[in-house]
């Protein structure tokens, strides 16, 4: 005894041992016997999930004998809704699937393709990020000292949200200096150095050469982000890199960055409060800030890549099982 309720099914009916009425139906009933009889009942066909039901609908009895040679005799009790009608509609819901089922199926096998290549790319994609990301920075001055300001103002634009962009903390190319104090500044070009947006908008000249599009610190993070990357594929050839324990990154990479460049955002800050207090404002130097900010971009790295090539192991291992890919 088989029952189906509430759910799509297929309904056969055999006629010479082939299909001969195949449909989707919401509420089915089989019931054999002892006699190999056995009664079909189509109630309602499912045009879609709210089961809308025909008009006029009746249910189909189909009663046949089934002799040992597989011939059944069939005779209709009632047969409201027609072979056509149930073949119509199962065509239609076949085109259907077809239609929007195809699509998603493309979709996600398009997806699936991505994830394996990155899977397989994911330290080239980083690398390629980060030597677009700190290259352009350095570019703009280049392009400052060709001529190309155009061009250059456009990179030193894009950067501005992400980098204070201030020249006493910034590396000059193409002058005789490569850093310029806030009181060098002053005194070449009188100008009052602080934190303001005229300051900002400074990107040098030809007597002290042109400002990166990046400060200091963050040329140091993001070159050696790069270079990490770049030596991190070298060396996993050989051999698998642990990760730096969470301890040891706060401790190597977090803390030197935050009490350099913490303590010089605190002082300023107070200075700039309260005039006459306890604390002066303070300027870092660039040696450190190099420094802070180039162990801030090795602990990432090492921190972070052995985790991402796990990662990407265990999605392409999956994938491959799915697949078969290469």
């Amino acid at each position: 005894m088989t029952h189906f309720d509430e759910m799509a099914v297929t309904v056969s009916l055999p006629f010479n041992n082939k299909p001969a009425l195949s449909g989707f139906c919401e509420r089915g009933r089989m019931d054999g016997d002892a006699d190999s009889e056995t009664h079909c009942r189509i109630s309602c066909l499912c045009y879609n999930q709210t089961s809308q039901r025909l008009n006029h609908i009746g249910p189909v009895s189909k009663r046949m004998n089934v002799p040992d040679q597989l011939e059944p005799k069939i005779t209709d009790d009632t047969l409201d809704v027609t072979t056509a009608q149930v073949l119509a509609e199962v065509e239609r819901r076949r085109a259907e699937r077809r239609g929007t089922g195809g699509i998603l199926r493309r979709t996600t096998l398009a997806v699936d393709r991505f994830a394996f290549w990155f899977s397989k790319h994911w330290l080239f994609a980083f690398n390629a990020f980060f030597l677009f990301y700190v290259g352009l920075p350095i570019l703009a001055p280049i392009l400052m000292h060709w001529g190309v300001e155009g061009t250059a103002k456009i990179i030193y634009t894009v950067y501005r949200p992400l980098c204070h962009q201030l020249p006493q903390r910034s590396f000059f190319l193409f002058g005789p200096q490569l850093v310029y104090p806030g009181v060098e500044l002053m005194e070449l070009f009188g100008m009052n150095v602080g934190l303001d947006t005229v300051t900002r908008a400074f990107v040098g000249n030809e007597a002290v050469g042109y400002k990166t599009a990046l400060c200091q610190r963050d040329i140091a993070i993001y070159g050696l982000i790069l270079l990490s990357g770049l030596l991190y594929g070298l060396l996993r050839r050989n051999c698998k890199i642990p990760s730096l324990p969470w301890w040891a990154y706060i401790g190597i990479g977090v803390m030197p960055m935050l009490l350099d460049g913490g303590y010089q955002f605190v002082a300023n800050l107070v200075a700039y409060i309260w005039p006459d207090g306890p604390m002066t404002a303070h300027e870092t130097t660039p040696t450190l800030r190099v420094i802070t900010g180039a162990l801030f971009g090795l602990a990432t790295v090492w921190l972070s890549f052995p985790l991402v090539q796990e990662a990407m192991e265990d999605v392409k291992k999956s994938l491959h099982r799915r697949f078969g890919w290469e």
